[in-house]
């Protein structure tokens, strides 16, 4: 290819043919479709906000045209793609491939040597500096000239690097629409004192703010949304500095820094989110919660959002919620076969109750949900209490708690049992009140499914002691508890081996003392953090005649816990020394997660 200087779809088939990525069968096809299926992805390319933004942007790559094929490498099972394509196209030429991670990148970076025409033109992104060059990604190796005009332009030194084409579109849509909205808005906005830094002097402004509704701010907002969407991500946080504003996204449970926004931008960018969400834009005092409801790549998204005045102004964090993820199936979750088969009974009984416990962000909703849509039928009428309802659902009748009318989980539960629910989810079991009435909702014949925050299963037991439920009626009343966690898991591209040292072993009190693990090295899909995606672990506690005989006013927290052992309760660190040792999650993971 160096000497034909040029990537075409025959020369990377060559190519990948050379070194076992196709076979001669896989080469013949793609050849015969290529041009048929180029047409085809430009028509799909060219419409909407993709179009909108790369006017000018024509040229489809070899490489995204092979893989859409989704050509499965032979003898490996793994389907071959863009960047797999790319990156045996940069050995072939001799140049670095890199797999471009938006959350280590440097927006100023980014507009700061290259604009915007000329970036979408050459397909060209700067993504770092090393060593007094900048590293420019390309998606044409042979791009020279593109390169030499940036040299005399800038009068920098340049190191060139090789990129899919589809990531550094990504990478110039999104920074520089975000970038570009940022600065148009900013222009227009006076400057003054920050009302809402408690450490700065308080002199009123001669002019007005600019607007949530300017278009400028409704660009970046969009933009924002759309990034977080692409990647992964479960939360934006939108934090008010001294200085300026912090954007941040929280990936698979870790919160990244991903923008800096002028402080006098936060309070207009805030106003249009709270727009969107419903929420009153004059109360800058109370925390309030709202939601929005949108759409990425034909699917609807649930957004909820929370502001929280804090010292420098209103912060706000905005929970996305996937369908794909808050309903699944509940044996895609996690469950191993025993506590699976536990579970399902639990759901199963006709009236009870079931309790779900951990901490925050550890899947609790996402369990109940599943619950529920997998008890879901014509002839069963379900009624959620939720404060605030975390997701839509027509198949189910939602109830949101509003406290500022006293519409709270206690007056909502005395009067739901006139709605003839044969099913009933509570939010949370916060209070006594709450408790007593979930508890004469399961003695009337219902199954109530419900959350605790407790660390783990028989510490529910002493929580709803606390809250004045008697021994007795939690021993009449509830049929399991299970206590739940996520763990992290390992990214499958770059995984290896490595052996616990006999320190760690013993740490976990393994019998082996030469135990083989697996962790993730860091590659370009993780992001360099060797995990992606997460795993349930979950500790199920059936409430067997053991453990209801156990159970008293004065139980004593330890005989709990050693009846559940002598009834098969796998704990939440055994579930998630298991996953380590299948290969799922790591030796660290376990220890930041069970302690």
């Amino acid at each position: 290819m160096s000497r034909e200087r040029k990537v075409s779809v025959t020369n990377v088939c060559k190519i990948l043919l050379r070194t076992g990525l196709i076979s001669e069968e896989q080469n013949r096809m793609v050849l015969s479709r290529a041009e048929a299926q180029m047409a085809r992805l430009h028509s799909h390319q060219q419409s909407g906000y993709t179009r909108r933004f790369s006017q000018g942007v024509e040229q489809i790559s070899p490489a995204e045209i092979i893989s859409s094929f989704n050509l499965e490498i032979p003898g490996t099972g793994r389907i071959l793609t863009e960047d797999a394509i790319t990156e045996t196209i940069a050995k072939a030429v001799g140049m670095e491939y890199v797999k471009i991670d938006p959350l280590k990148m440097a927006l100023e970076l980014i507009t700061d040597h290259v604009t915007r025409a000329f970036a979408l033109k050459n397909l060209i992104v700067p993504i770092g500096e090393k060593d007094g060059a900048v590293i420019f990604a390309q998606a044409d190796p042979f791009n020279s000239r593109a390169i030499e005009d940036i040299k005399q332009a800038r009068n920098i030194q340049i190191r060139q690097v090789l990129a899919s084409r589809s990531d550094i579109l990504k990478i110039l849509r999104e920074f520089f629409g975000f970038r570009a909205s940022v600065l148009a808005a900013q222009s227009e906005v006076p400057s003054g004192v920050d009302l809402s830094n408690l450490e700065q002097f308080v002199q009123m402004r001669a002019h007005g703010e600019i607007e949530g509704s300017d278009k400028h701010i409704i660009a970046a907002v969009e933009f924002l949304l759309q990034y977080a969407f692409d990647q992964r991500a479960s939360d934006i946080h939108i934090e008010p500095k001294r200085d300026m504003s912090l954007i941040r996204l929280r990936v698979d449970g870790v919160l990244h820094n991903i923008h800096t926004v002028p402080k006098k931008l936060h309070p207009p960018m805030i106003s249009r989110i709270k727009l969107l969400a419903r929420l009153d834009l004059a109360e800058k005092r109370r925390p309030q919660d709202g939601r929005i409801k949108t759409s990425h790549k034909g699917k609807e998204v649930e957004l909820r959002v929370a502001t929280l005045p804090v010292a420098f102004g209103e912060k706000v964090v905005i929970r996305i919620f996937d369908p794909e993820i808050l309903l699944q199936d509940l044996d895609r979750i996690g469950f191993y076969p025993r506590e699976y088969q536990l579970y399902s009974a639990f759901i199963s009984k006709p009236n009870g109750i079931i309790l779900v416990t951990g901490p925050t962000g550890s899947g609790k909703t996402t369990t109940l949900y599943s619950s529920l849509r997998a008890l879901s039928s014509p002839e069963v009428n379900i009624v959620t209490v939720e404060d605030p309802i975390e997701m839509v659902m027509e198949e189910f009748n939602q109830v949101g708690v509003q406290g500022a009318i006293g519409v709270n989980f206690a007056t909502v539960l005395r009067n739901i049992l006139r709605q003839d629910p044969d099913i009933i989810m509570i939010g949370e079991i916060r209070d006594r009140e709450t408790a007593e009435n979930a508890v004469q909702a399961a003695l009337t014949g219902h199954l109530v499914l419900s959350t605790l925050h407790t660390n783990d299963a028989p510490a529910a037991v002493t929580r709803l002691l606390d809250l004045g439920v008697p021994s007795f009626l939690i021993t009449s009343t509830v049929v399991g508890i299970i206590a739940q966690r996520l763990l992290r898991s390992i990214c499958t591209e770059c995984k290896r081996e490595r052996r616990l040292t006999p320190e760690e072993a013993a740490y976990l009190q393994l019998e082996k003392q030469e135990v083989t693990v697996w962790e993730g090295a860091g590659c370009g899909e993780c992001r360099g953090t060797g995990y992606r995606g997460r795993s349930g672990i979950f500790e199920v506690l059936d409430f067997t005649d053991n453990i209801k005989a156990v159970i008293s006013d004065r139980m004593d927290l330890a005989e709990l816990y050693a009846a559940a052992k002598r009834d098969g309760m796998i704990s939440l660190r055994q579930v998630a020394i298991r996953k380590m040792l299948e290969g799922i999650t790591t030796y660290e993971e376990v220890l930041a997660i069970t302690g």
